[in-house]
């Protein structure tokens, strides 16, 4: 090590920083001697939502920072100190890096915060498309390696599990960088194409429609084929004599549907191929694909049977149509009962375009997911597991930049929070290789000394300048609760 290069403790990696120049995160750096943490730390203000002034920026002239509120009028309440950019307890011994105190309507509240560096942590991926982009169980990759897998799709949705302690750490540096940098560009909120392994390539972006295979996905499908059906059915009665909704998991057939059934549409001797569950619900009518109804067909044809000439008729109206009325073709039967292709009627026009106003937008949905294990837990109270309890018996709230996060039920402190209910780029990383993300615990202050807290590193609110340069303050979400308050009601409730 040079003479004016520093060593950083933010990580495990232990980077020696010359002056002026970087760590391996480009988190830290050394600023004159010193080590600075150079992203901002991040505050959010509720200020606008409670009828805060605002800065009369023509009576400050050129003097205006670009300030919009008036932060003298704003109490401790409508300030919250999140912990991005807020730095790390590492190496897990010391406190936590802002150990806030402020009062809410009359109550001491104590916020916690740090940025957890998380090896044990992914990302959970809603895909909004009935379009197959593979089996369950298939690998997914970007950048060429695997960095997670399909798991079981979920109604109009597909569903991925990315990342997880076994890619970021036990697949090889290529691969855990690989993994690592998906799950920050995920996270952050940016686009990140993948590769299922000999089926779709997706490019996923938290909040965007999905592209598959090239093609923006527009909607989500209104249901399966059977529930179209029901939903559908007194729109197609009288208008036509059967339909078939076309759904790789279940396609439902009017006349033998009990909707079809209880409006009286007589049988019409359609066969369909597959395997029959109930009455009007067929499963297995293809294999899975990207074409109608999430199959791999392009003519709709090609899963019916012959119809049976004891019960159909020459002329017979037939419509079938997609889960999400992307795909409908409309025949009618010749004279040798053969399904001949017709312009679709200008009545059935309305139904078809009924099913997809019902469709939802298609998006991507990004959740974070991630454990806070002991070593985290350390820089809230000297005693880990007091800091668990008091999270499971709703006294310590938990909030990930800000947004609210779901704890699962079980051992420890896991996570999930909707990445896009958080501030931008609120996601960094170490090269170990792990993820860095934002933590806070809000409590009340007496139970913050009751499992015992560092009670003697508490500081106030006005501690932190509202003008340092070092801070950046955010309007909250409007979509979530505030977390002082929410920390003050759990409490009273």
């Amino acid at each position: 090590m040079t003479d004016d290069a520093i060593r950083c403790d933010a990580c495990p990696v232990l980077c020696y920083i010359k002056p002026g120049r970087t760590g391996s995160c480009d988190r830290y750096g050394n600023h004159e001697g010193k080590l600075v943490r150079l992203d901002p730390h991040v505050v959010l203000d509720r200020a606008l939502q409670r009828g805060a002034s605002v800065v009369p920026f023509l009576e400050r002239g050129r003097d205006w920072d670009g300030t919009l509120i008036n932060h003298s009028e704003v109490s401790h309440g409508e300030t919250f100190v999140t912990a991005i950019g807020a730095g790390t307890t590492y190496p897990d011994y010391k406190p936590a890096p802002f150990i806030i105190s402020s009062q809410v309507e009359g109550v001491d509240m104590v916020t916690v915060v740090t940025e957890g560096i998380f090896s044990y942590c992914g990302v959970k991926v809603k895909i909004d498309t009935d379009r197959h982009l593979g089996p369950e169980c298939s690998t997914v990759r970007a950048q060429g390696e695997a960095v997670g897998h399909v798991t079981t799709s979920e109604y109009g949705s597909q569903m991925l599990s990315l990342g997880g302690v076994r890619h970021l750490t036990g697949g090889g540096r290529k691969a855990g960088t690989a993994t690592c940098d998906a799950l920050l560009n995920l996270c952050n909120g940016k686009a990140v194409e993948l590769k299922i392994d000999d089926r779709a390539r997706v490019v996923v972006q938290a909040g965007k429609p999905p592209i598959v295979d090239g093609v923006q996905e527009e909607r989500m499908r209104v249901g399966c084929g059977s529930a179209t059906i029901g939903m559908f059915a007194k729109q197609w009665f009288g208008k036509v004599d059967d339909v078939v909704v076309v759904d790789d998991h279940i396609t439902g057939v009017l006349s033998e549907h009990q909707a079809g059934k209880l409006l009286g549409v007589p049988e019409t001797g359609i066969k369909l191929k597959g395997r029959r569950s109930t009455p009007g619900r067929y499963f297995q009518v293809a294999e899975p694909g990207t074409s109608w109804g999430g199959t791999d067909i392009d003519d709709p044809l090609t899963i019916l049977g012959k119809f049976n000439a004891k019960k159909a008729w020459p002329g017979l109206r037939l419509l079938m149509v997609s889960t999400t009325g992307e795909h409908y073709a409309y025949f009618e039967l010749n004279e040798d009962l053969k399904p001949r292709e017709k312009e679709l009627p200008a009545d059935l026009r309305e139904s078809v375009a009924r099913i997809k106003e019902n469709c939802e937008p298609a998006l991507c949905t990004v959740l974070f997911m991630g454990g806070a294990g002991g070593s985290l837990r350390a820089g809230v109270t000297e005693n880990p597991v007091k800091l668990t309890h008091s999270v499971r018996d709703a006294l310590t709230r938990v909030t990930c930049g800000g947004a609210p996060v779901y704890v699962w039920p079980g051992g420890g402190i896991t996570f999930m929070a909707d990445v896009s209910r958080m501030p931008q780029n609120a996601f960094g990383y170490v090269p170990t290789p792990a993820l860095v993300a934002p933590i806070e615990f809000t409590l009340r202050l007496e139970d913050y000394a009751a499992l015992g807290g560092y009670v003697e590193q508490v500081r106030p609110l006005s501690s932190i300048a509202a003008k340092d340069e070092s801070r950046r303050r955010l309007a909250a979400h409007t979509d979530n609760p505030w977390p002082l308050e929410s920390g003050v009601k759990a409490k009273k409730g």
